[in-house]
């Protein structure tokens, strides 16, 4: 916030007759003089305060948890010493505030200036992972419009693309985690909606779009159940069996696999080697309607690639 602002506001504010005495109080004021922060004000100059007493002031409101204040201390410093030592941090800093009060994209715009200007700065790694934070903060529920969850994806990649030995890196890993299963959500939420409304097509490509695309996700059990809830009422029984075989080599002992056995048993259609609810698999070897007794299955360093493997190998 500029001085201009400042001085505006405290124009604004009751004053006593002894006022007109102070012609010379054209100097940064806090914000809360006006607005509530009851700041004690014991010695005006009729001066813009030095550099270093204006960041010195913007870290002690962020002690104390005054952010607006943090935030036009800084400004002010920007404003008034924009070649002073103290500018860079004053933007990160102000970034900073601007995030704790929820004003992302004030924060947003803040941090992007810093980046612009301070691309090589050892708080770099910093800005972008509070940058990204901003979107991630933002992610919206499963039922609206996901392109903020996408945003937020994509800021938290670069995070890890830029600095992959920061400390930041894994956080936004696990963040993008949560994004990747929020998006997995919507698709399941759509793909469930299509289904009550017998729109089998909609429905199994939101589906498949789960299973191949969030594989490390927890809405890919639901996912293939629900593909061979679909495919039985279509009378797609083979498409069907195999999908439940996926789903049993995959997750044995999840309720969406017995969900899945129950059906098939009530229709007459389990294989004689179809695995109970709740077994554990042959990890040796591949299911059985993959068409590949051969395929050896080996130790998963990821399960998203074991897992497409087997998902291709079947169908």
């Amino acid at each position: 916030m500029s001085l201009h602002t400042i001085r505006t506001r405290f124009a604004a504010c009751p004053t006593g007759p002894r006022a007109a005495r102070y012609a010379a109080l054209a100097l940064m004021l806090s914000l809360a003089a006006c607005g509530g922060d009851k700041k004690a004000i014991s010695d005006m100059q009729a001066h813009v305060p030095p550099a270093d007493t204006l960041y010195n002031n913007g870290i002690d409101a962020l002690h104390s948890q005054r952010y607006a204040l943090a935030a036009a201390e800084f400004e002010a410093l920007q404003q008034n010493y924009p070649y002073s030592g103290y500018v860079a941090n004053a933007q990160l800093m102000e970034g900073y505030a601007n995030y704790l009060q929820d004003k992302y994209p004030e924060a947003v715009q803040q941090l992007d200036r810093f980046l612009e200007l301070h691309p090589t700065s050892p708080d770099a790694a910093y800005a972008f992972y509070l940058r990204a934070l901003c979107y991630y903060e933002q992610v919206s529920d499963i039922r609206r419009d996901q392109q903020g969850t996408i945003e937020a994806m994509n800021a938290l990649e670069e995070v890890i693309t830029r600095f992959p030995q920061s400390p930041y890196a894994r956080d936004a890993q696990l963040k993008i985690d949560l994004c990747r299963d929020h998006l997995a959500g919507k698709e399941m939420l759509v793909g469930r909606f299509y289904q009550q409304q017998r729109n089998y097509e909609a429905a199994v490509n939101r589906y498949q779009r789960v299973v191949q695309d969030f594989q490390t996700t927890n809405h890919v059990p639901e996912a293939l159940e629900r593909l061979v809830e679909v495919y039985l009422d279509l009378g797609l029984t083979d498409q069907a069996r195999r999908t439940a075989s996926v789903l049993s080599y995959n997750y044995p002992g999840s309720q969406w696999y017995r969900y899945s056995y129950d059906m098939l048993r009530s229709k007459h259609l389990l294989a004689a080697n179809t695995p109970l609810p709740g077994s554990v698999p042959d990890t040796a070897q591949a299911p059985s309607d993959a068409g590949t007794p051969d395929h050896k299955a080996p130790p998963p360093p990821s399960r998203r690639g074991f897992f497409s493997r087997t998902w291709h190998a079947i169908f």
